[in-house]
């Protein structure tokens, strides 16, 4: 018999598999939708998981809901990621508090649809600011913290819109299609520190932002149609990629965008 003796088996294969205890997480625009959703499996998973939002009674709501559901150690940390002095000083609280920032899914995206020759060059600035200068700020700081302790996830939330794209949506998918590009680059040079990055592709997913357009017999038709699975996300569908990406697991998972979109973008 030549199977191996447990003793002999990689530390990782002798625990509960996807667990995240001890790691320290902070997911941005998470006080609803799919960052609420991501940071409750995160902490399911064991995490301590800080929330982030800019409306503090909704935050503090979140949080309390999020520690009562999980069982977990949840914390509200609220600023404007766009706000460069604030979420820096947010993010060196964090990691001063715990000693450690294990996770970063930076999640926060605003949208403006309407036509590119409509977009004034402020407009454009100030949607960018949010959707990717941000992002690349946050993840640029989370990652000095990472390689110091010699380990880290980044977690970058794009979106099926940076891969294809939609009438009427030009900046947004630039700065998804940009984010991506940011992940891959970070995958390229933190590799070696021990720190990962990849990125999640939503599809349609039905929450609060995208109410208006569930209840639109007409698109929710067009969702029935092009998505393969015939209806929009639920959710808490997101949650587990979040916390795969986080894990052990992932150890050799690097660069990867890991679209969940219902097989809405291989669809003909």
């Amino acid at each position: 018999m030549n199977a191996e003796h447990p003793a002999s088996a990689p530390v990782a294969a002798l625990r509960a598999p996807f667990r995240l205890d001890g790691r320290v997480a902070l997911v941005t625009g998470s006080a609803r939708g799919l960052g609420f959703e991501m940071a409750k499996a995160l902490a399911l998973a064991g995490a301590r998981v800080a929330i982030n939002g800019r409306d503090t009674g909704r935050l503090a709501a979140a949080a309390q809901a999020l520690t009562a559901s999980t069982g977990g150690e949840v914390e509200a940390l609220a600023f404007d990621v766009a706000d460069r002095a604030a979420a820096s000083a947010a993010m060196e609280g964090l990691h001063a508090r715990h000693g450690r920032l294990d996770i970063l899914v930076n999640n926060v995206g605003a949208r403006d649809r309407r036509a590119l020759k409509d977009f004034t060059a402020e407009d454009a600035e100030r949607l960018l600011a949010t959707d990717l200068l941000a992002p690349m700020l946050l993840a640029r700081q989370a990652a000095g913290y990472m390689v110091a302790q010699g380990h880290g996830r980044l977690i970058t939330v794009t979106s099926i819109a940076g891969q294809v794209a939609n009438r009427n949506d030009p900046v947004y998918t630039a700065a998804k299609a940009g984010l991506a590009g940011l992940m891959r680059a970070m995958a390229v040079d933190y590799a070696r520190d021990g720190v990962t990055s990849n990125a999640i592709a939503p599809g349609m997913f039905a929450t609060e932002t995208n109410q208006g357009l569930v209840d639109d017999a007409a698109f929710s038709a067009f969702v029935d149609v092009r998505v393969p699975l015939g209806r929009w996300g639920r959710p808490h569908e997101i949650g587990a990629a979040a916390v795969f990406l986080a894990s052990d697991e992932a150890s050799f998972v690097n660069g990867h965008v890991l679209v969940v979109d219902g097989g809405q973008t291989v669809r003909m």
